[in-house]
């Protein structure tokens, strides 16, 4: 018995914000060409009756209307937002996931969130992923509502110098992802794993704003973007192969999915996993041009946006490759059935 994606949802606000209209809003002079430097030309932003929850909940519900299943027949909801607003209020308590199933009418679901930064929904599917196999569970979802751009507003309001660390928010993009995970003994997730690095957690840190009202994402992009960080999946990886009597090669991916964070950053990392991997990596799948860093979400909106677009057909196998504060590496291999998106 594995684990398979039975149906995979979305939501993306209407609402566009292109770079160069954020730039326009900042104090002092644009210190680099973003658009150059970070490959996102445009992100979706939320409307005013938009917040991580009615993001998430139409993530959900478009999985849902993907699935053969209702919402009464999951077993376990699994919320992996970094934001979690209802309004102007930021929810610890009760869990976002508890009210995402209230919501939907999933009554009999068991129901936790997990908080993993940009790696938050590939955590829950990991997750998920251990609960099918062990049969804790027959099915269940993983969710995510991201409405992250406030982040974008603070630095717009407070980038003050060259090198501020809030550049980085300038990049994000409002998003909602959802699938839907049930039992199977044929194609489906052939492995998920996670790496921290807690060492490295201080260079990417997100907390209310240290000048005045609101949330701010402070990150040391210098340090981030650091051929060490990103020597941590491949090694991951092989060690992993390795153990399994595999290698890069053997394993055919169709597709690779990175975390969608920075263009020229995703081929310097492609460059280093050849050169380690000895191998070269497979067709890159991107939105990042269009909706930015959408967070924990990426690699799902991606997913979803090349399945809407005809890119992927059933059968292709597909790595997804996280990127996270923390610092969180690792990898999911995952062979895609018949989605209907």
């Amino acid at each position: 018995m594995r684990s398979t994606i039975e149906a995979i949802g979305a939501y993306l606000p209407s609402t566009e914000v292109s770079t160069a209209q954020l730039l326009a809003q900042l104090a002092v002079d644009a210190p680099v060409d973003l658009e150059k430097v970070s490959g996102v030309k445009a992100r979706r932003v939320r409307g005013d009756a938009e917040d991580s929850f009615t993001i998430a909940l139409a993530a959900a519900r478009s999985a849902l209307d993907n699935s053969r299943y209702d919402a009464a027949d999951l077993d376990v909801i699994i919320s992996c937002s970094i934001t979690r607003t209802r309004g102007e209020d930021f929810c610890y308590e009760p869990s976002f996931a508890l009210l995402l199933r209230n919501a939907l009418g999933a009554r009999t679901a068991i129901h936790f969130d997990v908080s993993n930064a940009c790696a938050g929904m590939m955590t829950g599917v990991l997750v998920l992923d251990r609960m099918i196999r062990a049969g804790a569970v027959r099915r269940g979802m993983v969710v995510s509502g991201e409405c992250i751009t406030p982040i974008a507003d603070t630095a717009v309001r407070e980038i003050s110098q060259k090198y501020d660390p809030q550049f980085a928010s300038l990049t994000v993009g409002d998003a909602g992802a959802a699938v839907v995970l049930d039992g199977t003994d044929g194609p489906g997730l052939d492995y998920v794993e996670l790496n921290t690095s807690a060492s490295f957690a201080k260079l990417c840190l997100g907390m209310p704003s240290d000048k005045g009202p609101g949330v701010a994402l402070y990150t040391d992009n210098r340090a981030m973007h650091n051929e060490s960080r990103y020597l941590l999946w491949t090694s991951r990886q092989q060690e992993f192969l390795d153990a399994r009597g595999s290698s890069f090669a053997d394993e055919h991916y169709d597709y690779l999915i990175h975390h969608q964070f920075s263009a020229p950053a995703v081929e310097l990392i492609d460059k280093i996993a050849e050169r380690e991997f000895d191998s070269p990596m497979p067709p890159g799948l991107m939105v990042l041009d269009r909706y930015g860093n959408t967070a924990s979400t990426s690699h799902f909106v991606v997913l979803h946006d090349a399945l809407r677009r005809g890119l992927v057909a059933p059968g292709s196998k597909v790595l997804l490759v996280p990127a996270a504060s923390g610092v969180v590496a690792g990898f999911l291999s995952v062979i895609i059935g018949d989605l209907r998106v």
